[in-house]
C-alpha cells in the first residue's frame, strides 16, 4: 500500500515537472496573481465579487498572456464552485449542452452555480453563442468567457447584454520583473541554477506584455545555458535564442484594425514620425502591402484632397511601385507616401461635400434634370425641350456663362465649402469671380 502511495506521488511530481513553465507556475490565488489591479487590487471590481462571493457572468478581453484563463481558474479554486471548461476551437453545440446538463445535475439547494469558462468565444459562431443564452440567463451556469477580440464585434448582442465586459491589460515592465523573480526562485527546475540578469531590454521587448511569452523566453535561456553554471541573460542572448521578434499583430484581429486605425489618424493629425511608426509596426508584422497602399490612397482623397491634390498622385504612384517591386523594397514608396501625406496641409472638404450630396439625394430622392442639361440624339427629344437653351460653356469669355445646373427644388444649393489653405482658397476666388454672392456665404 505504502510502496503504491510512492509509486503514485512519484507519477503525479513527475507530470508536474514536465508540464510547461505557464503550467507550473499558474497561480492559485489573487495574492500571487501578476497585473491587472484595476480589477483585481484592493477594491477593485473582481476582487470585491470574489471576496463576496457573488459571481456574475463576464467576459474577460485581453491580449494573449495577460491572465484571463489564470484568473477565471483562481476564481473557481477560491470559490470552491465546479467548474467547467470549454474551448471554442474544438467544441460544438452538444458540447455546451452537454456541459449545462451537467451542470444542472450539481445544482444543489444553496450551493454555488457552476462556473462554465469558455476560452476564445469569440470563435463560437451564432447558433453555439445562442445555446449559452438560456443557462446564462437562468442563472444555471456562471459564464466566464475569454477573448482576445472586441467582444462588441465577436459576441452576439443578447448574450452581451447578460454579461460585463472587463478589460485585461499588457502587463507591464514592473509586472513581468515580478514574474521572473517569482519563477526563477519557486519554480522546482529554473531555481537549480542562479539567473544573472545582465540585461532585461531585450526580455521586456520581446515578451511584449505577454507573460507566456516571457516564460517560454526562460525556459529557452535555462535550456540553453545547460552547460553552464548560471543562466546569463543579456540582450545579445536573447535575441541569438529567439532569432526573431514575435511581434503581436494578427492580421485579422483587432490589433490589425488599431494600428491601422492610429497609422490614417497619424497622418490626418500632421505626425510623420508616429506615422512611420505604425507603417513600420505593419511592415514587421506581415501586413498585406496592398491593404497599406489602398489606405494611403483614401487617405490622400479624404484627409489631404484639396489642400495638396498631388497627394492623390504620390498615393497612387507608391500602389503601383508597391504592386511592380514587391518587398522589401516596397517599404520605401510606402514610406515616401506616408511622410508626404503626413507633412502636406489637410482638407476633408471632398469628403464632406459628397457626404452632404449623398445625404441630399437620399432626402430629396429623384429630382428631374433640367430640360436644357438633357441630352436631346432624336427629332422627338429636340421638339420636346431637351437640350434647348444649353449654353456651352467654351464659346464665352472665361470659358464660363451663367445658368441653371441643379434641379429646380434645388437650384440654389450650397454643398461644397472652401476650408482654409492655399490651394482652396484659389478655387473658392475663381468661384466668386464665376458665380458672385453664392459663394461668398
Amino acid at each position: 500500500m505504502n510502496l503504491n502511495f510512492a509509486f503514485r506521488s512519484l507519477i503525479c511530481t513527475f507530470a508536474v515537472v514536465m508540464a510547461p513553465l505557464a503550467e507550473r507556475m499558474r497561480p492559485l490565488s489573487l495574492d500571487d496573481y501578476v497585473g491587472q489591479q484595476h480589477l483585481v487590487g484592493p477594491g477593485a471590481v473582481l476582487r470585491r465579487m470574489i471576496e463576496g462571493g457573488r459571481l456574475s457572468s463576464f467576459i474577460l478581453w485581453g491580449p494573449p498572456g495577460v491572465g484571463k484563463t489564470t484568473l477565471a481558474t483562481i476564481i473557481a479554486h477560491q470559490l470552491q464552485t465546479p467548474f467547467y471548461t470549454l474551448s471554442a476551437v474544438t467544441s460544438g453545440v452538444k458540447d455546451v449542452r452537454d456541459v449545462i446538463e451537467k451542470a444542472k445535475g450539481n445544482r444543489f439547494f444553496n450551493t454555488a452555480t457552476p462556473i462554465l469558462f469558455i476560452d476564445e468565444i469569440h470563435r463560437f459562431s451564432k447558433s453555439q453563442q445562442d445555446s449559452l443564452l438560456g443557462a446564462v440567463e437562468q442563472g444555471v451556469v456562471t459564464l466566464i468567457g475569454a477573448t482576445t477580440e472586441n467582444p462588441s464585434f465577436e459576441v452576439i448582442r443578447p448574450l452581451l447584454s447578460r454579461c460585463q465586459v472587463y478589460t485585461l491589460k499588457p502587463l507591464e515592465q514592473d509586472d513581468l520583473m515580478a514574474l521572473v523573480k517569482r519563477v526563477t526562485e519557486q519554480d522546482a527546475i529554473l531555481k537549480q541554477k542562479p539567473f544573472e540578469l545582465q540585461e532585461t531590454s531585450a526580455l521586456m521587448r520581446y515578451s511584449g506584455g505577454d507573460a507566456r511569452k516571457l516564460l517560454n523566453i526562460l525556459e529557452l535561456l535555462y535550456e540553453g545555458a545547460e552547460k553552464e553554471d548560471k543562466v546569463l541573460v543579456t540582450d545579445r542572448i536573447v535575441a541569438e535564442r529567439l532569432q526573431q521578434n514575435p511581434l503581436a499583430y494578427d492580421k485579422d484581429g483587432e490589433m490589425h484594425y488599431d494600428i491601422i486605425s492610429a497609422f490614417i489618424k497619424s497622418i490626418r493629425g500632421s505626425d510623420p514620425d508616429a506615422a512611420i511608426y505604425w507603417l513600420a509596426r505593419m511592415i514587421e508584422g506581415g501586413e498585406d502591402p496592398a491593404f497599406i497602399a489602398r489606405r494611403l490612397v483614401i487617405s490622400a482623397s479624404e484627409d489631404i484632397g484639396l489642400a495638396n491634390p498631388n497627394a492623390l498622385l504620390l498615393a497612387n504612384a507608391a500602389f503601383d511601385a508597391v504592386m511592380k517591386i514587391g518587398w522589401p523594397e516596397g517599404r520605401i514608396p510606402l514610406a515616401e507616401a506616408t511622410i508626404y501625406l503626413a507633412t502636406s496641409p489637410k482638407s476633408n472638404s471632398a469628403y464632406m461635400a459628397i457626404n452632404d450630396a449623398l445625404q441630399k439625394v437620399e432626402q430629396t430622392g429623384n429630382q428631374p434634370v433640367p430640360l436644357h442639361l438633357r441630352n436631346a440624339p432624336t427629332k422627338l427629344m429636340q421638339q420636346l425641350g431637351y437640350s434647348d437653351g444649353y449654353k456651352y460653356a467654351h464659346d464665352y469669355e472665361g470659358h464660363f456663362v451663367e445658368q441653371q445646373f441643379l434641379p429646380d427644388d434645388l437650384q440654389d444649393l450650397r454643398l461644397w465649402h472652401a476650408q482654409q489653405n492655399p490651394s482652396e482658397d484659389k478655387l473658392l476666388q475663381r468661384m466668386i469671380q464665376c458665380w458672385g454672392e453664392r459663394y461668398k456665404s
